[in-house]
């Protein structure tokens, strides 16, 4: 574990050294469009909250995904509620929590996510989910009003590999159940990212975007614009779509020093924002 000063040596240094020293702070950044860029906060797993939100405005970032590491499911309600409103002072708003695992068929277990969701006052809980348990997790949407999204994760996912399964689990319920297309996993397990976010429609609630070298290797990842993921058609069929919710960057790698290569995915897809609206 770094010290403190360590890491505030790290965050001075990190997005000089990636050629990012003079952002501005929060929303300032963010291009002209209605895609709004975010990060799913698992990106920085290694950084207690106060860093991860001081990490995030370096970024220019102003939405976020936010993992339990920065909002911990055991705090007590009225600590998770202050600790959300840490982001919010910071002008960073959070859309969703997640990815949040619902794999227990039981009202006691999902009465425990729901209750968290509604503590941190999240509109959305991006969750990983079960077949089994998709019409228990219907009922929790309607008595709760928090909208999910079905995360797929890849060809090790024996439940929603690809955005179209969860989808054909989702069919004929209710509207505030949708996905969030992981294009990574999504390549991974053999789809088209471009074609499940077409096919998702109105169902479409979050991108987790990344870029691969190999669409096959999950361990190929680099900063997005480095890879082969089509992301110049990913964005061009969002905007097409009028889609308006988040793109949030889930940077997997570089735990220890994310900021470099978090920084240059923001700047390339900050570039074909402002290139596709001309």
């Amino acid at each position: 574990m770094r010290t403190n000063a360590t890491r505030r040596t790290f965050l001075g240094t990190g997005l000089a050294a990636a050629g990012f020293s003079g952002l501005p702070p929060a929303s300032a950044a963010e291009p002209a469009a209605e895609i709004k860029l975010g990060v799913a906060t698992y990106s920085l797993r290694k950084f207690q909250r106060g860093l991860a939100i001081s990490m995030l405005r370096q970024l220019g970032v102003s939405h976020a995904s936010v993992k339990e590491f920065h909002l911990p499911y055991l705090l007590p309600p009225e600590e998770l509620t202050r600790a959300a409103e840490q982001f919010r002072r910071a002008g960073i708003a959070i859309e969703s929590g997640g990815v949040i695992y619902l794999r227990e068929d039981s009202d006691e277990d999902m009465r425990k996510y729901f209750d968290y969701a509604r503590a941190c006052a999240m509109p959305m809980m991006v969750v990983g989910a079960t077949l089994e348990n998709v019409p228990r997790i219907e009922k929790f949407v309607k008595a709760y009003d928090i909208r999910i999204a079905i995360h797929n994760h890849g060809p090790e996912d024996q439940q929603f590999p690809t955005p179209e399964a969860a989808l054909k689990a989702l069919r004929g319920r209710d509207g505030r159940m949708g996905v969030c297309v992981d294009v990574g996993h999504t390549a991974r397990a053999g789809a088209d990212p471009v074609e499940s976010i077409r096919s998702a429609g109105a169902r479409l609630f979050d991108v987790h975007i990344k870029d691969l070298r190999d669409l096959k290797d999950a361990k190929t990842q680099v900063p997005v614009g480095e890879g082969v993921m089509p992301v110049v058609a990913i964005f061009k069929e969002l905007l097409r779509m009028n889609y308006r919710a988040s793109v949030n960057l889930e940077y997997e790698i570089d735990v220890d020093d994310p900021l470099p290569g978090m920084a240059k995915s923001f700047a390339y897809m900050r570039g074909v924002l402002a290139g596709l609206r001309g």
